[in-house]
């Protein structure tokens, strides 16, 4: 007798954390993603659903696959998840970062919440589906990406411009970072739905000055104009911008909490969030943080440029505000150029979708109060919102109350919660038969 959906997650989620997926942000280092997507696709067809793989770059795969839908009139829906992780340095971790090692009730491993949990509950669900010979109401489009954690270049995106084709019809995708839940009280919990997230804006500041010898008086330094541009981009506070999504949030979570919000200073209700105030927080104002330095040559040689790189995030509306105040920051001498762009993203939290998210969230958990969110990094939903798709992150996990769930994302000793994979693998079934 075939395992069941509920029976088969773990096993999944453990086989692909087993495949090292590391982006390094280079095709040449990177690794693991056409062995990732090859085992997803064999997993497909193992039970008649047909998938292909494309490559942007050797290695660069991705896959996709068509379900035909009880009802072919309604726009279609796209289930997507990433395959690549980011680096993990084993000697951080209590457990080997690839092994994929059950804990304490727990699925350790790089890729555990990042995403291929999220992947791993797709695939359990539909492989159900398809041996019991269920049909879901829409057309369902699956789609496991390459290369998000570096831009999405090679995987999402690339699938956009260059085949279009298996998102025609399609009107709403579901994928990471939302749908996990928040404990309020013992009989209450917040579950974050993602409408929302923040534009990426990944900027190159460079310097030049005069080349010379080390020991000379020299006032036309590169390095020195390029540390003080980045030293005032570093410490500005850019200012409080409330997005409708970010509103509708403070007001939800205010009321669950019983405190008054306070719109000019909603800091206040954030700060009794607990852990996950930090991804909430960093989404009311933009913000650019200097990540990476580099200058020179040999220590007795002033160098004729110096470059740093800005990771800016921005909000809905405020990409040329953003550009502006970085350049007035940045100072004379210093270049600002953008190398990534992408576009922030906000839809509104209503609809039959909707609906379908909170009934499901309801019917597993009766404490359950369905809530939407602004992300403040980005997901693959920015390439599938150029095809006008509407985008949400439900990826269904109800979590311990005293788990830091949001320092598990890029983190050491990355870990989800067994009965989490389980309770997300019933709710997505009950969303999908109902959505």
């Amino acid at each position: 007798m075939s395992p069941s959906a509920e029976e088969e997650v773990v096993d999944l989620a453990r086989d692909l954390i087993r495949i090292d997926t590391t982006n390094t942000g280079e095709t040449a280092t990177s690794a693991g993603e056409r062995a990732a997507a090859e085992y997803v696709a064999a997993k497909l067809d193992e039970v008649g659903i047909a998938a292909q793989i494309y490559e942007s770059e050797p290695g660069r795969a991705s896959v996709v696959a068509r379900i035909e839908g009880s009802d072919p009139d309604r726009g279609g829906l796209v289930l997507h998840g990433h395959l690549d992780v980011v680096p993990a340095n084993a000697a951080d971790w209590s457990v080997d970062p690839f092994s994929g090692e059950i804990r304490d009730d727990y699925l350790w491993g790089r890729g555990a919440v990042d995403m291929k949990d999220m992947d791993a509950m797709i695939l359990a669900l539909v492989r159900q589906w398809a041996r019991e010979g269920r049909k879901p109401p829409r057309d369902i489009t699956l789609a496991f990406f390459a290369d998000e954690e570096a831009g999405s270049i090679h995987g999402a995106h690339w699938l956009v411009e260059n085949h279009p084709e298996w998102f025609d019809g399609a009107t709403e995708a579901i994928s990471e970072v939302g749908g996990f839940s928040v404990s309020v009280t013992d009989d209450l919990r917040l579950y974050l739905i993602e409408t929302a997230e923040k534009g990426i804006e990944w900027l190159r500041l460079t310097a030049t000055g005069k080349a010379g010898h080390g020991s000379f008086t020299h006032e036309d330094n590169a390095i020195t104009t390029l540390s003080e541009a980045v030293s005032r981009i570093g410490r500005h506070t850019f200012p409080l911008v409330l997005t409708d999504t970010v509103r509708r949030f403070l007001e939800e979570a205010s009321d669950a909490l019983q405190i008054e919000f306070d719109p000019d200073e909603p800091e206040l209700a954030i700060a009794k969030l607990g852990p996950i105030a930090r991804i909430i927080g960093a989404t009311l104002r933009n913000t650019a943080n200097p990540t990476m330095l580099d200058a020179g040559y040999k220590v007795n040689v002033i160098p004729g440029s110096a470059t740093a790189a800005i990771d800016g995030r921005v909000l809905p509306g405020q990409e040329r505000e953003f550009l502006a105040t970085i350049r007035e920051l940045a100072g004379p001498g210093v270049t600002v150029e953008p190398t990534m762009e992408q576009i922030p993203l906000e839809t509104t939290f209503d609809g039959a979708l909707v609906d379908a998210m909170a009934d499901a969230l309801r019917f597993e958990d009766p404490g359950a109060r369905a809530v939407p969110y602004m992300l403040s990094g980005g997901t693959d939903g920015k390439a599938l919102s150029r095809l006008g798709i509407r985008c949400f992150g439900f990826a269904p996990l109800r979590l311990p109350a005293d788990l830091d769930f949001a320092s598990l994302f890029h983190g050491v000793d990355e870990r989800v919660p067994i009965d989490g994979l389980r309770f997300g693998v019933r709710v997505l079934d009950r969303f999908l038969s109902r959505s």
